[in-house]
């Protein structure tokens, strides 16, 4: 299969949904609504939102109804980049390109609209207008595995870290720690949901688990090594801001070769989780493989 249609034809899917469940409005709240779309259309790839399907076609599932959660992950997602940019946060000019939500709405703007890709995030998991054919009892474990992935627990206990750890003398125990919550926690849930809404068995779902925080971690690890020699015109944000800010990462700790090596081993370990699923998986085999070599 050639990887490249098949996320494009995934991220069209997406985006089309989005653009459904995250209208434009003219009316009172329009600045907020305008402020949300920035962001989630800037130019995403869409990575986590085609994990949830990629996982779910591994078992059996079908995309139609997991779609909406798909698109949870990605507002939940979007949510963070705007607050992660904040000038009390990493201070960014610049994401994918265009200016940070906070540098044309305003500061107050974009953690409203933060805010509310959260909370739109949880009202769409609940809509029965949407979900409409999924096992209550599934909708309710994927709700709980997502709010465990983006909570104190998982994406945000790994962002007040690393934000902690800045500047201060760090052990790989630390980076991992960050890495595999801030980043990895809800990439991990976005495969692991992917399989569960798509009815796969216990041994299935707990081997796309571990594949999920296999490339999560990777995923940040890759960004790691991006961030000291990535193409800024590629990447749409500066290098260097990660040493620039005594970020505890990897780089900082192994140095860039063991750095490289260490994000092979975890896609080869996370392909390896793989081996008993059948061709219905080989996107999530691709995917692996792009995390490991992507230059933005």
């Amino acid at each position: 299969m050639d990887l490249r249609i098949y996320l494009q034809e995934k991220k069209r899917l997406v985006d089309h949904a989005l653009d459904r469940y995250v209208p434009s409005s003219d009316g009172h709240a329009s600045t907020v609504y305008n402020a949300m779309r920035y962001s989630l259309f800037a130019g995403g790839k869409r990575l986590r939102p085609i994990l949830t399907i990629a996982s779910s076609e591994a078992v059996g599932g079908y995309t139609d109804s997991v779609l909406p959660f798909a698109c949870a992950i990605e507002l939940i997602h979007t949510y963070s980049l705007i607050h992660d940019d904040l000038p009390a946060m990493d201070d960014d000019d610049y994401r994918r390109g265009n200016l940070t939500n906070h540098k044309v709405y305003g500061e107050a703007a974009a953690i409203l609209a933060g805010d509310a890709l959260l909370t739109e995030a949880f009202r769409l998991m609940t809509d029965s207008n949407t979900i409409s054919g999924v096992d209550p009892n599934t909708v309710l474990n994927v709700i709980n595995d997502i709010a465990d992935a983006a909570g104190a627990s998982g994406m945000v206990g790994g962002q007040m870290v690393d934000i902690e750890l800045e500047g201060k003398q760090v052990d790989i125990s630390d980076v991992e720690y960050i890495h595999t919550h801030k980043t990895g926690a809800l990439i991990a849930s976005s495969v692991r949901i992917g399989a569960r809404l798509g009815g796969g068995t216990k041994e299935e779902v707990g081997l796309l688990s571990m594949y999920g925080s296999a490339i999560g971690l990777a995923f940040q690890t890759v960004d790691d090594i991006l961030n000291v020699e990535g193409d800024e015109a590629l990447l749409g944000k500066s290098v260097g801001s990660d040493a620039n800010k005594k970020k505890a990462t990897y780089p900082a700790v192994l140095g860039i070769d063991d750095s490289k090596k260490t994000a092979d081993e975890l896609i080869d370990k996370a392909i390896g989780y793989l081996r008993q699923f059948d061709n219905k998986a080989e996107p999530l085999r691709m995917i692996a493989r792009y995390i490991g070599k992507r230059k933005a």
